[in-house]
């Protein structure tokens, strides 16, 4: 297990740029960082300060965590960076970004969130698929958010489109389960 004097576990966190229209999702991300933070994980991210994702590093950074965050040139028009990260890194591009986020962490937990994070999150179970990275993707599935995208892909691979082990991703209602999930990475 990780500890705040020694942080082995880095996790991403992918999730919205916005916050959502239940207040549950605020919750969940402050409850998020606050979880990583006291559990001694690192917490790669987005970069940004607006939406879940300034309330995840917010709250990872207000309880002692560190926190990196990764942001394009190019958007941090759209979505402000974070300026008081534990470190900030400026990439040129969107595949730059993901790229780096995916070197940069042991695992991925996947929060509510928009069309950005569904990108993250093919693209990274797609690298998996392929063989580019074994590393385990988590999806805290908060009031079924989910529940729909799972549903999608149950049909892909119903029609014949893809494995039933490309499904190769955890689901979870709670962050003490990720966390207890994460720890034993």
């Amino acid at each position: 297990m990780a500890t705040e004097n020694n942080l082995s576990l880095t996790i991403c966190v992918y999730c919205g740029a916005s916050s959502g229209a239940k207040d549950v999702y605020e919750e969940v991300a402050r409850n998020c960082g606050q979880s990583l933070a006291k559990a001694g994980i690192r917490t790669v991210y987005g970069g940004g300060r607006v939406g879940l994702m300034g309330v995840v590093a917010d709250s990872a950074l207000d309880n002692g965590g560190e926190v990196v965050g990764i942001i394009t040139s190019h958007i941090q028009d759209r979505e402000p960076k974070h300026h008081t990260l534990t470190e900030l890194q400026i990439v040129e591009s969107m595949h730059d970004r993901k790229a780096l986020m995916e070197k940069r962490s042991d695992a991925f937990l996947i929060l509510p969130g928009g069309l950005g994070t569904m990108d993250e999150f093919f693209e990274i179970l797609t690298w998996k698929t392929i063989g580019l990275h074994d590393k385990p993707i988590v999806f805290l599935n908060i009031d079924g958010y989910w529940n729909p995208l799972f549903a999608l892909i149950d049909n892909i691979i119903d029609q014949g489109f893809a494995k039933k082990e490309d499904r190769d991703f955890m689901v979870v209602d709670t962050m003490e389960e990720a966390i207890s999930f994460f720890e034993t990475l």
